[in-house]
């Protein structure tokens, strides 16, 4: 008799937060559910901005920034962090962007096989990243994105050795986290009535909504975590150096309040077919 094997969800990120203000509801909810949900992590966050007394008792913002994202992980119940050895770019045009051991820097086909290492070990059966604009341009994002999809495609490339020299593994589903770009016009107007300036957007003025709103992603999956809403709340409040707290957490965080307890996706793999309905499981099917 074959034993039927455990659900498994595998999401490659970039930074500390990313986990939580960005697709902490769903990921809070099938851990909830009994899936062994596992978490990718790119860069330790090393460029990020924190006013002084969090660093209190922290020898750099990267050892503060991890102790952060273990402690959202164990709110949302997730049951590996894995660090990738990477440095933060920063966003578009940042002096990071440029640092040897960057992630934007890195050689995509070395990040790609350190992504498939883990594939091939953990065994996910679904996989979740960032669309293809990363969210909102920035280019971590972009990059892991991209590593993402090479990795999907060689892991289950029997000709493809990996350095640990592990079986060949097919990922049944692959999808991207994305934002509804509906409501992120209707934001950009609203802020130009009140004499903002929407391609200047957060705390220091680096995100381009106008930029994003341009760029649509279809929606295939709509994932509803109002039950595990506390533990979101609480992974957020984790990451209170990066504006975190339990109502909010930076942009991902206000979106959250603004659209209601759940997270949009679009599948990559399998391809959606014609007329297909919206799915409301990211396991259905498996």
């Amino acid at each position: 008799m074959e034993i039927e094997k455990k659900l498994s969800l595998l999401a490659v990120l970039a930074h500390p937060d990313d986990e939580t203000f960005g697709m902490g509801g769903t990921l809070a909810r099938y851990a909830k559910e009994g899936v062994d949900v596992y978490l990718i992590c790119a860069t330790r966050g090393e460029v990020g901005e924190m006013d002084e007394e969090f660093l209190r008792g922290f020898n750099s913002i990267a050892e503060r920034r991890e102790y952060e994202l273990r402690c959202a992980a164990k709110s949302l119940g997730i049951k590996e962090v894995i660090f990738l050895k990477y440095r933060d770019s920063g966003m578009v045009g940042s002096v990071h962007n440029d640092h040897p051991d960057s992630l934007f820097s890195a050689n995509l086909e070395q990040v790609a096989e350190e992504v498939v290492q883990n594939i091939r070990r953990l065994q996910p059966s679904v996989v979740i990243t960032f669309d293809p604009i990363g969210g909102y341009r920035h280019p971590d994002h972009i990059k892991i994105h991209e590593a993402t999809i090479k990795a999907f495609k060689l892991a289950s490339d029997p000709s493809y050795q990996d350095q640990l020299n592990q079986p060949p593994f097919q990922i049944k589903k692959l999808y991207y986290h994305s934002i509804p770009k509906d409501f992120l016009r209707w934001t950009v107007r609203i802020i130009k009535i009140i004499g903002k300036d929407p391609r200047k957007f957060g705390k220091n003025k680096d995100i381009d909504l106008v930029s994003i709103a341009e760029v649509h992603f279809p929606t295939h999956a709509i994932i509803h975590y109002g039950n595990v809403v506390n533990l979101r709340n609480e992974a957020s409040a984790c990451h209170s150096s990066q504006g975190g707290s339990r109502a909010s957490g930076g942009l991902m965080g206000w979106l959250q309040r603004i659209l209601g307890s759940k997270d949009r996706f679009m599948r990559a793999y399998p391809d959606p077919l014609p007329g297909e309905k919206i799915e409301r499981d990211l396991f259905q099917g498996i």
